[in-house]
């Protein structure tokens, strides 16, 4: 037989596109369109039905950006019609086809009920088939005329980002609004066509198959009549049926699809256009679920729900009765889908709390997985703290992306840092956004590491990042592929049917041991500093609050713990950590509105903890500690002058003057407190840091070495940092001045203050105190560089085989060489407040109050020995999708602790993030909890949300050892009990001598519930 490949595809192609589809709809009739523009931001349906409206036409351009256009559309059904399948067709002039950012409306009908909305790939509203036609028509239409921030693919820089700079000249030409007749035969031939081509393109060349529906589609298209597509489309369709009939081979490969929209919470739009991508795109998926009763579609983002809830009550009730049903499936039990890498501890573990206790009370679900598809990286606390929350199974995808090494599995058990382990799947079809297409469906297949091992996979169906969802074509070609000779099986089920069946046919499934680490993306550690500021301490804020408020209702009668207040700060908190908020990888609007948020957070929580404290009693001056270690340091009263304090764990104490063992001399550029001796060059840099207990040299090299290194990466300049940053730098060596600030025995201090690049300064104050060996960089940048990173480098003399970086509720060890691909690859890594490096014997770490990012490597110097050198990424200059990114002010400080072990830098890094508070105030008699023993650290003192009055108490270990200890606490205690981070008991715990006895495994995190007597 002669090989017609080529002409019989190029043939069914052509009369694809050309022929078959322009005859989806038989019949149209224009709507009569009228318009009103929106004055600045969005305004409710009852607003809009009130307004006035003038008549607008076809091909008129409309649309300023970030605006709303609302239209009033009226219609009526011929008569004609008459029992066919009725839909209003709407064109906004969409842009390419994806919905998430670009034009998209709401349909409305005319008492305000949102019907669906139209985007690129669902253009249509359905009708009701009309019995005797002569149905009257009349919507109301909100378009929103988002900018398409994409248009250039992030290789031009635009002021788009935000309504301050985007202009508002029309980006929109309206192209049709029409009712239309849907021929339903033509729309699955259509269908037919496609599923049979693409599976046939993708299917080997010496297969029989391929060529088997090679030469049915030729059939095919004898069968289609060119001039009457309609009449001929059943013809047609009867020669493709015997090839879609074919049953899947025994051993094919099942996918289970879920219909999914990946909503940003915020990213190339702000977040009040999210709160209408939601209701966008869950008017679609209940629209669509009424149509196909096999259709389940999983959803995560408590927050997202809740805008909903309070938004749009209408779909709000849509999407209940759908969970009712079955077909809508509450997933992830996060308040967001947060970044994976860069919030705290206890803000996951509130993430996870909210998120589940929102589809607990409102759908009378729990979600038995977490859902991050699209973060970042994701870190080695999780499995942990997943089970901790009730969670079986962990889902992602993002890994795929690594830009060096391919991970080796698709379904395993993901050991976290304290050995909980969790069952994982990553979706081998590489995306969270599948359309079942035939490219696809083969790259499942070819992709799948499980082989022999497992038989199926996920599948997340739907258009999404900026919402869309599913569409009934997908759901067409879902049915078509259900059972087909070629292809993988698809089922459409719920991801805890998937989860159950994976694990139940792969139980001794490969294990993964430690973090997740995205070979990609590795910027998003530093870009939008401030955003990534404010985060930190909102988190540190919040602790304080919660102690002092905990503190204040068990010794302060009268004081009414915020139970409200507290709850709705955390959840701003928490979705301001959306992976791409906290990342830094939004537009400008995002970022200046998330600034603006912290500030509102931070003022609100110095009021509940200043509050709280003053409840406590005035009369005195007292000192207020938040960490979980006893401090003695120096620390400012309220009239600036220093003062050195001793103030316990979670504890107060009056300001009452102690005596260090030994005071500060300064003595020109040299700091001497009789721990380390410190030596300011006249460059700046520190020429010298001697630790005088161990009587070493802590440097190795120049200390504090500012280099400003060129950072364009390949493609997305906000999210990545490539290896190539590392060639070409400018260290900064020559300071405007350094000059001596303080000579005060407490605190002696040097100044140094540079100038470069285009306008940028740097003033950093180099303080070191009294009792405390730590070296503090309290650092002011005014920022005006593009497309740079500026890093601070410590070479220190170690030769450390290692890193150790904080994470939530512990630290992870990194190799500091690059023997492999993987080790090479974490050329910049995350961290959370200290990063440390040591020998047998000797550490010293580098801590930081706002900073995630760094790299750790090591040369091994002439005269034998090995330099380990830590360098911090302080602030970056990405151009896109921000333009100004980065731009202007940032005060941070970070720190060197030589002679450190990681028990110290523990230690530490609270204290530099949770300063000692001065107040006006007689105290707590003792801390409401203490603990007895190394190693069991407090990390969150609350009482319990059912409004008991119970005290529920956050420990984990901190080393990466056994610990045992005592927890005591500051009031009676009638009981306790071990509970799930949902605060829902799991055992009885022992109380003895009233205290609770703990023993932790390295890691382990442990929730307290404390009954009062």
């Amino acid at each position: 037989m002669h090989d017609e490949s080529r002409r019989i595809e190029e043939r069914v192609q052509r009369a694809h596109d050309q022929r078959i589809k322009p005859a989806i709809y038989a019949a149209t009739v224009p709507f009569e369109v009228e318009a009103w523009q929106a004055p600045g931001e969005p305004v409710s349906f009852e607003e809009a039905a009130a307004a006035r409206y003038t008549p607008f036409a076809m091909d008129t351009p409309w649309g300023p950006p970030w605006g709303t256009t609302w239209f009033r559309m009226r219609g009526r059904v011929p008569a004609e019609w008459a029992g066919r399948r009725v839909e209003a067709v709407i064109d906004l002039g969409f842009v390419g086809d994806w919905p998430g950012n670009q034009a998209e409306a709401l349909v409305h009908l005319a008492d305000g009920r949102p019907l669906k909305a139209v985007n690129p790939l669902n253009q249509y509203v359905p009708v009701a088939n009309p019995a005797d036609g002569g149905e009257e028509i009349d919507y109301l239409v909100e378009a929103a005329s988002n900018p398409d921030i994409l248009k250039d693919n992030f290789s031009k820089v635009t002021p788009m980002g935000d309504k301050l700079t985007a202009g508002s000249a029309p980006l929109y030409t309206f192209q049709r609004a029409d009712l239309a007749v849907l021929d339903e035969e033509v729309f699955h031939l259509d269908l037919d066509l496609q599923v049979l081509r693409e599976l046939m393109v993708h299917l080997p060349e010496h297969e029989p198959r391929r060529h088997e529906i090679l030469h049915a589609l030729d059939r095919a298209m004898d069968a289609l009549d060119l001039d009457d597509v309609s009449g001929s489309a059943a013809a047609v369709r009867e020669v493709l049926a015997p090839v879609l009939a074919k049953p899947a081979n025994a051993s094919a490969h099942t996918i289970s699809g879920v219909g999914h929209a990946h909503i940003d919470s915020a990213w190339l739009w702000p977040i009040r256009e999210t709160k209408r991508k939601t209701s966008r795109t869950f008017s679609n998926v209940t629209a669509l679920a009424d149509e196909y009763d096999d259709f389940i579609f999983a959803c995560s983002q408590a927050q997202q729900y809740e805008w909903v809830r309070d938004n749009y009550p209408h779909v709000w009730a849509r999407i209940q009765e759908s969970v009712k049903k079955g077909q809508w499936a509450p997933v992830g039990g996060m308040w967001v889908e947060a970044d994976g890498n860069l919030p705290g501890g206890e803000a996951i573990a509130r993430q996870l709390i909210h998120g589940k206790r929102f589809f607990i009370e409102h759908f009378g679900v729990e979600t038995k997985g977490v859902w991050l598809p699209d973060s970042f990286g994701y870190t080695a606390a999780y499995p942990q703290l997943a089970k901790l929350a009730g969670n079986d199974w962990f889902l992602t995808q993002k890994i795929s992306w690594n830009q060096t090494n391919k991970f080796p599995h698709h379904t395993f058990w993901w050991e976290g840092i304290d050995g909980t382990r969790i069952f994982t799947h990553f979706p081998p079809v590489d995306t969270y956004n599948a359309r079942f297409s035939g490219e696809e469906m083969d790259r499942a297949v070819r992709n799948y590491s499980e082989k022999g091992g497992g038989q199926r996979s996920l599948a997340p169906f739907g258009w999404g990042d900026g919402g869309g969802g599913p569409t009934r074509e997908i759901m067409e070609r879902a049915r078509r592929l259900a059972n087909l000779e070629g292809s993988p099986k698809v089922v459409i089920e719920h991801p805890d049917d998937f989860f159950a069946q994976a694990r139940a046919e792969y139980p001794d499934a490969p294990v993964w041991v430690g973090e997740l680490y995205l070979e990609l993306h590795r910027a998003t550690y530093t870009s939008q500093a401030r955003t990534k500021q404010g985060n930190r301490r909102s988190e540190h804020r919040l602790r304080e609050a919660e102690l002092w408020a905990t503190t204040a209702a068990l010794h302060a009668p009268g004081y009414a713990y915020p139970y409200e207040k507290l709850d709705r700060l955390w959840k701003t908190v928490l979705l301001h950590q959306f992976h791409d908020i906290l990342p830094g990888s939004s537009i400008a609007w995002v970022h200046r509105e998330a600034e603006a948020e912290y500030a509102r957070v931070a003022e609100e929580l110095e009021a509940l903890t200043a509050e709280a404290v003053a409840a406590l009693g005035a009369g005195a001056t007292r000192v207020f500690n938040t960490s979980p270690f006893d401090r003695a340091e120096v620390v400012r009263t309220s009239e600036g002058a220093p003062a050195y304090v001793e103030v316990p764990a979670n504890g107060s104490a009056p300001l009452a003057d102690a005596r260090p063992a030994q005071f500060v001399k300064t003595e020109g550029r040299v700091l001497d407190n009789g721990l380390v001796r410190v030596e300011v060059a006249e460059d700046g840099t520190l020429s010298s840091v001697y630790d005088l207990r161990a009587r070493r040299e802590v440097l190795g090299d120049k200390g504090n070495l500012l280099r400003l290194h060129t950072d364009l990466p390949n493609y997305w300049d906000a999210w990545d940092i490539d290896k190539h940053y590392n060639n070409r730098y400018t260290d900064l060596l020559e300071p405007t001045s350094v000059e001596v600030v303080s000579e005060d025995p407490l605190l002696g201090a040097v100044r140094v203050t540079r100038s470069f690049g285009k306008g940028s300064t740097i003033t950093q104050t180099i303080t070191l105190r009294a009792g405390s060996p730590r070296i503090d960089f309290e650092t002011d940048i005014d920022w005006h560089e593009a497309e740079k990173i500026l890093k601070a480098a410590f070479p220190v003399d170690v030769r450390a085989a290692h890193s150790s970086a904080e994470i939530q509720f512990g630290h992870v060890q990194r190799p500091t060489h690059t023997n492999t691909s993987w080790e090479a690859a974490r050329f910049e890594v995350s961290g959370h407040r200290w990063v440390h490096v040591g020998e047998p014997g000797y550490g010293v770490a580098v801590i930081n109050d706002s900073t995630y990012g760094h790299d750790v490597s090591r040369t091994v110097r002439e005269d034998g020995g090995t330099t380990t050198t830590v360098r911090l990424s302080l602030v970056r200059a990405p151009r896109i999708p921000d333009p100004e990114a980065d731009q202007g002010r940032h005060r941070f400080t970070y720190s060197l602790l030589p002679g450190a072990s990681i028990q110290d830098t523990v230690a530490e890094g609270y204290s530099l993030n949770l300063p000692l508070r001065v107040a006006d105030a007689s105290g707590a008699s003792e801390p409401a909890v203490s603990v007895d023993g190394d190693g069991v650290t407090v990390e969150a003192v609350k009482l319990a949300d059912d409004g008991s009055g119970d005290v529920v108490v956050r420990l984990y270990e901190s080393g990466g050892g056994r610990a045992q200890g005592v927890l005591r606490t500051g009031f009676p205690l009638a009981g306790a009990q071990v509970t799930d981070l949902l605060e829902r008991p799991l055992e009885d715990a022992a109380v003895e001598e009233g205290g609770v006895p703990v023993s932790l495994r390295p890691f382990q995190v442990l929730t307290l519930r404390l009954r009062r007597s």
